[in-house]
């Protein structure tokens, strides 16, 4: 560097150009809007200043910054979020489903809480494989090969016809493939965007998780007017008209980063704030997922409802769930994440708790909704803290946290069929995750001085 050695100066505002003693014709030409660089060359020991203005620069001498819809690539944002919003409505189908599936299988209270469990834990468990293979093959292959499993195993059910518990187990497992969609839609949408845009990207991606409104919405109307199993093949139609657009829009980002060695993905496990990051999300996206799945269940098994109007009542609660998650991270913002997930696992301890007494049909439904709005704001509050503890392993500890939050749907969802066998009533099922929330509210009180003392991101904790 001692020959050429060359450096680019500070772009200087049109202000200071101003007050330069640069000659009078570089400030006489100068344009009315852009800001005034100076490049500068060293030959041996002389130094070399060449002076120019240049109207595509900012203030800190770097391109002036573009609007989100010209930042990354439109069409792979609309196909990640068609394909999360599908997958997701397919991730819960046996929800809205299952009381039309018990009647015909015979299946006892424990059996339909596992049937509808199973998805969301396998989808916990595939978020880490989907994980792996982002990193590998890309986003968009990734999603290729999920989508295809699920829609030949769904189509394959309704052509052979589900006709066993064991059935109803199988097919869950294939549907926690769509559940798994969280670790491929997003990494998918967001690699193509700059970090100003980044909030924008995933919020935008992640409002898929409506999908599970779709569910309960039409799930229950198609099977009254064509079958249960008929169900199974119709949502192959949305599916693959989803699939050819996703193929057709989608692009794998030229920025993607290197893989990581597989001992990477648990590094973070080493650390307790890792451990208390998940358990909480645990609790907020479990309680928001477990309850989406057994909501069907409980209205009609609680209150004589048909599967119908059943399903509108979930679809209310899950919707108030979904459309807050957004603010829920707006919130956090403002007052911090720390003191909103107090506030969330308070409001949901009490909500959760009421439930198990509640003696109408509104009351219960009116819980539910205070319930899912405190759950809600809860996810996004836990996403507003994750990336200022591992902001270096934001990937891995999406998808970490993610599978914690389909462990705690799981025992949710399964938890209130075996109450509800064992004791007769839902009750009990709803009482023990009110104490995990509870719980929840004593560990966030205990790590928040630490983590506000030892965390130098910047934003509030």
């Amino acid at each position: 560097m001692d020959e050429h050695a060359q450096g680019w100066g500070r772009a200087l505002p049109k202000q200071i150009l101003q007050q330069s003693r640069w000659p009078d014709l570089v400030k006489n030409e100068r344009p009315e809007s852009g800001f005034f660089c100076v490049h500068f060359t060293r030959l041996k020991d002389v130094i070399m200043a060449t002076a120019y203005w240049d109207s595509e620069k900012g203030a800190e001498g770097q391109a002036a910054p573009t609007s989100f819809w010209k930042a990354g690539h439109t069409p792979t944002l609309i196909a990640a979020f068609l394909y999360f919003d599908l997958a997701f409505m397919v991730w819960v189908l046996l929800g809205p489903l299952a009381p039309s599936i018990s009647k015909t299988l015979g299946l006892t209270p424990a059996e339909k809480g596992l049937m509808v469990a199973v998805p969301t834990l396998m989808g916990a468990v595939l978020r880490v494989v989907n994980g792996l293979l982002v990193d590998r093959i890309g986003p968009k292959l990734s999603g290729a090969i999920s989508q295809v499993i699920v829609i030949v195993g769904l189509f394959i059910a309704w052509l052979v016809g589900v006709n066993s518990f064991a059935g109803t187990l199988a097919l869950g497992v294939i549907l926690g493939f769509a559940g798994a969609s969280f670790a491929i839609a997003l990494p998918l949408a967001s690699r193509w965007y700059p970090p100003e845009h980044q909030g924008k990207a995933m919020g935008l991606a992640g409002m898929g998780n409506s999908g599970t409104v779709l569910a309960s919405l039409f799930a229950p109307v198609l099977a009254k007017l064509f079958g249960w199993n008929s169900v199974l093949g119709l949502a192959c139609i949305p599916l693959t008209i989803v699939f050819i657009a996703y193929l057709i829009m989608a692009k794998d980002a030229p920025n993607a980063p290197a893989p990581k060695k597989l001992v990477d993905y648990f590094r973070p496990l080493k650390t307790a704030d890792a451990w208390w990051l998940m358990g909480f999300y645990a609790v907020t996206f479990g309680g928001f997922v477990g309850l989406a799945a057994s909501l069907p269940i409980y209205f009609t098994d609680q209150f004589g409802l048909t599967p119908i109007v059943a399903g509108y009542c979930t679809a209310g609660c899950v919707f108030a769930g979904s459309l807050i998650r957004p603010m829920g991270g707006a919130l956090a913002d403002k007052i911090g994440g720390v003191k909103a997930l107090m506030i969330v696992y308070v409001a949901a301890a009490l909500a959760l708790a009421g439930v198990a007494y509640a003696p109408t049909l509104f009351s219960a439904l009116g819980l539910f909704v205070a319930a899912m709005l405190a759950l809600g704001i809860g996810n996004g509050s836990v996403f507003q803290l994750v990336p200022q503890r591992f902001q270096e392993e934001i990937g891995v500890m999406t998808g970490l946290v993610g599978m914690a939050g389909g462990i705690g749907g799981f025992y949710l969802a399964s938890s209130l069929g075996i109450a509800k066998q064992f004791t007769g009533s839902f009750a009990p099922g709803f009482l023990i995750f009110a104490g995990l929330a509870v719980v929840a509210f004593l560990g966030i009180s205990l790590v928040r001085a630490r983590w506000r003392a030892t965390w130098s991101s910047g934003a509030r904790i």
